[in-house]
């Protein structure tokens, strides 16, 4: 192990989580007290009242619009996806110099799989970000992958070394990479998912009129159909890492299916979110019974995450 390394990756770890914290609040203050976007409803009512209107009305909302335009505001939207690129950054050097530290790929432990998890979710972000208006979901991610790098550094942290023979493969490599980009796309497509289930229920509560914060998401419609397209994403990758991990299993373990507790989990989240997507394209699921297969779906994720590997025992107890 290169302690040097492994030093400079420990430091440049807290280096991500205060941008990642930094991002959190800009995000956040783009919530509440950025510039309101309207809604096409919005825009219609606002057109409609200005057609046939006074001359003098039509000059004194002129005006307003000049001098809201001419006063300097923070753009903390911008300045929050600024402050997550660096993070993003930071961690991928975080991740490097951790695996140049062991000599190896790191997704060796549970701390190291946190850590690529949060990452993979930060890139999904960032990939969706680049090409759909989505920073709303920027403050409830970035809470979700500060908490998991909290918990990764304080409670699950090991020093970089050398890996059991089963894991001494290219298949790490591949399987693992795999099962964590599609873990950290599922984050995404639960926290959008949630934002779903909030967004319904206003929605439903005030028939459809924007109150607090809330005016800040999409529609409820909307919220849906995006974490439906990131499952999409998601799914075939989740599958590939499930056929490679049976094909590693085999060179490993003789067999391609064992039918251990991790293996057997593994299955079941794809079931679950086979399901999902079936009923959605079959069936016409969606709304409220597609996100609670969704949010199930994720929990069976986190339960092969966590709970199989503290609770459980198995031929995948590595970490």
């Amino acid at each position: 192990m290169d302690t040097h390394l492994a030093n400079l990756s420990n430091q440049l770890m807290l280096g991500t989580v205060l941008l990642y914290v930094v991002a959190l609040f800009g995000y956040a203050a783009d919530l509440g007290f950025g510039k309101r976007r309207q809604t096409p409803e919005q825009a219609e009512v606002k057109v409609m009242a200005t057609v046939g209107a006074p001359e003098t009305v039509a000059e004194e909302q002129a005006t307003d619009t000049a001098e809201e335009t001419g006063k300097r505001e923070i753009d903390w939207g911008r300045f929050a996806v600024l402050f997550t690129v660096a993070g993003w950054g930071v961690q991928l050097a975080e991740i490097i110099t951790r695996g140049l530290a062991a000599g190896r790929i790191p997704w060796g432990n549970m701390y190291e799989f946190t850590s690529a998890i949060t990452f993979a979710a930060v890139t999904v972000f960032l990939i969706v970000l680049a090409r759909q208006p989505v920073r709303f979901l920027g403050a409830f991610l970035m809470v979700a992958v500060v908490i998991g790098l909290g918990v990764g550094t304080i409670w699950l942290y090991d020093d970089p070394g050398p890996v059991r023979p089963a894991l001494q493969s290219y298949w790490i490599a591949i399987h693992v990479t795999a099962a964590i980009m599609a873990t950290g796309t599922f984050t995404v497509a639960a926290v959008t998912t949630l934002l779903y289930v909030l967004k319904a229920r206003t929605e439903a509560v005030t028939d459809g009129k924007r109150v607090s914060f809330l005016d800040r998401f999409p529609a409820a419609d909307r919220l849906d159909q995006l974490s439906n397209r990131i499952t999409m994403f998601g799914f075939p990758i989740w599958t590939f890492a499930i056929i490679a991990g049976a094909i590693w299993a085999d060179q490993a373990w003789g067999s391609y299916w064992q039918w251990d507790p991790k293996e057997t989990w593994s299955f079941i989240t794809w079931v679950v979110y086979a399901g999902y997507l079936h009923a959605r394209a079959t069936a016409g699921w969606k709304g409220n019974k597609a996100a609670i297969v969704s949010l199930l779906a994720f929990g069976c994720l986190l339960f092969n995450f966590f709970g199989i590997n503290y609770l459980v025992s198995g031929m995948h107890s590595y970490a």
